[in-house]
């Protein structure tokens, strides 16, 4: 049998271990109405993170009612639109070497164009509780994004022509996760382009991120 030193001792690590178990749990847990806001270096953890993402293979531009009056910069694609039925479904790849993104995409008719995108010292990140699930366990699930701002170095094809000197880019990854940051979290793209002779965006998926109905289910578990 054991003596009562012993069994204080199991029943010690015991509790330890439980409560270790809560902390390790909770480590990345978000507290109610959490709101983060902030720049800071472009480190080498959000460089391997970043590097993990994967687009999916379809991409949309951004249009409103007005079409492509309030669009700049692709007028390639904007004679190919006159021509076309319904939406325009560009296709979609990108590779990251950890220092330069590098995007293609593609028309209906094959119209392509490759963007150049360097990778800022500096980056952007925004997490807050949107409040759409109130009293869920071990805190909310934030809604996150990623950002990175900075120069256009080039782009070809159907954007050459709008990819001047002074045009920027905004590359933002978008998600719903935890107070930590995992690739799953993020599910979706977009990268706005906006210069002298440019203004207009895509967007897209992460085949990457969580699909869409795990990430439901996400909502309503414990993490």
């Amino acid at each position: 049998m054991l003596n009562k030193a012993a069994i204080h001792l199991f029943g010690l690590l015991v509790a330890i271990s439980i409560f270790s178990g809560n902390i390790f749990a909770c480590a990345c847990c978000a507290e109610p109405g959490t709101r983060l806001n902030y720049t800071t270096k472009t480190d080498s953890f959000i460089r391997d993170l970043v590097k993990e993402f994967k687009l999916a293979d379809k991409a949309d531009l951004f249009m409103t009612e007005a079409g492509f009056d309030t669009i700049t910069g692709i007028d390639p694609i904007a004679k190919e639109d006159e021509t076309a039925q319904g939406t325009l479904d560009f296709s979609s790849a990108g590779s990251f070497s950890g220092n330069v993104w590098k995007l293609t995409l593609r028309s209906p008719k094959g119209l392509a164009a490759i963007y150049s995108i360097p990778v800022p010292l500096r980056y952007s990140e925004f997490k807050v509780d949107i409040h759409d699930q109130d009293g869920r366990p071990n805190g909310p699930w934030l809604y996150k994004e990623i950002r990175f701002e900075g120069a256009l170095t080039s782009a070809t094809g159907f954007a050459k022509a709008g990819a001047v000197r002074g045009t920027k880019y905004t590359l933002v990854f978008q998600g719903r996760g935890a107070g930590c940051n995992e690739v799953e979290d993020f599910t979706h793209w977009r990268l706005d382009i906006d210069g002298p002779k440019a203004g207009y965006a895509f967007f897209g998926k992460l085949s990457s991120g969580r699909k869409e109905e795990a990430q439901a289910a996400m909502l309503d578990t414990v993490q």
